[in-house]
């Protein structure tokens, strides 16, 4: 047996979501190894290599652990959630008051004896989606009443979004949006998600007041500054208009792999602004190429949803596949000026550890859920 057939045997599950995997993390490696020229000159003395080789054993052990979470079954997912939930809460809390400060934000912490930093939203983000799928899809009988909705629904995601926010604000809301769409779809009463959706303004006008006292903890000067950039420049900021010249350079088919000119003047253009410098490198037709990934995974997420025999696996297939998906055409609006900066990452293609690790768990929790569906079709 030669290995290209041992490989894809080993490969259980969506066919199709395994091979947008490893077309983004193609995509990922070449254009992460091309955006971090001028970081390597300015921090490494011109070894790029060393940042190619740090981003290649992430991304090598990210699809490590995507194919160890698609080996076990999805429903274990569903007992642990509880207890992922609890340890994020405090991760959180400690996060906040002790937090690695870096670029004026504290959503890392530095793990002790090692010196690796991790971001605990992502590690959050992920236990509140899994949760989520677990109440709502074992209250279907009685998703209705206030009781089974409010506490242990409603709160969880108050509590979690309301902590995350502080330093995360893009990333709390479109958690906060993940988890209404979840309760939408899981058929919660209309009435709940409209309470939710105004509970979660009342949070949010709390944290910009605190941000007034305390605003080296909750960053409302941020938000501010950049919806006012947003609104008072037509064309963008800085790091706006870096990637408009970028993806104009692009035209049709690109300047070519490593040929970037704005990777040395754009900001994060291996990390917020990546679609740029891909845009630039590839075209138009590179740029739709990523946008075809993201729109490819939904809907064969979609395509689960409707086969999954339990609730549990349909909602936690579409929480992940809506987190991961919106997140992607957020980072893209950024870059073509839709909505404000946000800081938001490209799942699966942007530099950085942890964002990476979790992108690829939830690809194995999906297709944990996916595999589980095959091997029921199979059987009858």
């Amino acid at each position: 047996m030669s290995l290209a057939t041992r490989i894809y045997a080993e490969l259980q599950g969506d066919r199709a979501i395994w091979a947008v995997i490893a077309l983004l993390a193609l995509f990922s490696v070449m254009a992460v190894y091309s955006s971090t020229g001028t970081l390597a000159y300015r921090e490494m003395g011109g070894n790029t290599e060393s940042f190619l080789v740090k981003h290649l054993l992430i991304v090598v052990g990210g699809l490590f652990l995507t194919y160890l979470a698609h080996l076990m079954h999805y429903m274990k997912y569903s007992r642990s959630a509880p207890v992922l939930l609890l340890i994020s809460v405090p991760l959180l809390i400690y996060t906040i008051a002790f937090g690695a400060d870096i670029n004026d934000a504290r959503r890392w912490i530095e793990v002790p004896f090692v010196g690796v930093t991790f971001q605990t939203s992502d590690f959050a983000k992920l236990a509140l989606i899994i949760y989520l799928a677990r109440m709502i899809g074992s209250k279907q009988d009685y998703i209705k009443d206030f009781q089974s909705a409010f506490v242990p629904i409603i709160v969880p995601v108050l509590i979690i979004c309301g902590l995350i926010a502080p330093a995360d604000l893009s990333t709390a809301i479109l958690l906060f949006f993940t988890s209404i769409m979840m309760m939408f779809v899981g058929r919660v009463a209309l009435q709940y998600i409209a309470l939710l959706l105004l509970l979660g303004i009342v949070v949010f006008a709390m944290l910009v007041l605190l941000g007034e006292f305390f605003p080296d903890v909750v960053r409302s000067d941020t938000w501010v500054n950049r919806v006012r950039e947003y609104m008072d420049n037509p064309d963008g900021g800085y790091q706006v208009q870096q990637a408009k010249i970028a993806m104009a350079n692009g035209e049709w088919l690109g300047l070519g792999p490593g040929n970037s000119i704005q990777r040395n003047y754009l900001p994060s253009p291996y990390s917020d602004f990546i679609y740029a410098i891909i845009v630039e490198e590839y075209g138009i037709f590179g740029g739709f190429a990523i946008i075809g990934l993201y729109v490819a995974l939904f809907f064969r997420s979609t395509r689960l949803v409707t086969k999954s025999p339990k609730a549990f696996g349909a909602m936690l297939v579409i929480g992940l596949s809506i987190s991961l998906v919106l997140q992607a055409f957020i980072n893209i609006a950024v870059s073509v000026h839709l909505v404000p900066v946000t800081g938001v990452t490209l799942p699966m293609v942007s530099m950085g550890g942890t964002s990476i690790l979790f992108t690829c768990i939830s690809f194995g929790m999906i297709l944990s859920v996916s595999k589980y569906i095959e091997t029921v079709d199979g059987g009858g």
